[in-house]
């Protein structure tokens, strides 16, 4: 378990024992589980925040404009046009690998990640 699970769990923990989360709305209902076991983390709140908000991350707006840029392109009739697609897909499609490359771990966190709860004491 994480740090931040961890504090999450400590803070629920209190919470229940003051007796904060008696009586809520849906209490007793099941929660509905969103598949989202493939982003990381460390992004699935902010994800779920944007979720709620109609809105979407970066990476996934660049990926909806890319397979539009691509269809435009399979359809597109005038050669002229079909360089000015090309050379914007291409550009984009620039601008998601170097966005998922800084989404990436660095080494450096994955050497100090274990080390820093013994370092807060958990």
């Amino acid at each position: 378990m994480d740090i931040l699970a961890k504090v999450a769990e400590q803070k629920i923990l209190a919470a229940i024992a003051r007796g904060e989360l008696d009586n809520l709305s849906l209490q007793g209902q099941p929660i509905s589980q969103e598949d989202d076991h493939l982003v990381p983390d460390e992004l699935r709140m902010g994800y779920k925040i944007l979720k709620n908000a109609g809105v979407l991350p970066e990476e996934l707006q660049i990926k909806q404009e890319l397979l539009q840029l691509q269809d435009l392109l399979d359809s597109c009739q005038q050669e002229e046009q079909r360089q000015q697609l090309r050379k914007r897909l291409t550009t984009r499609q620039l601008q998601y690998d170097l966005l998922m490359e800084k989404r990436r771990p660095s080494a450096a966190r994955q050497q100090y990640q274990p080390r820093i709860p013994r370092k807060l004491g958990f």
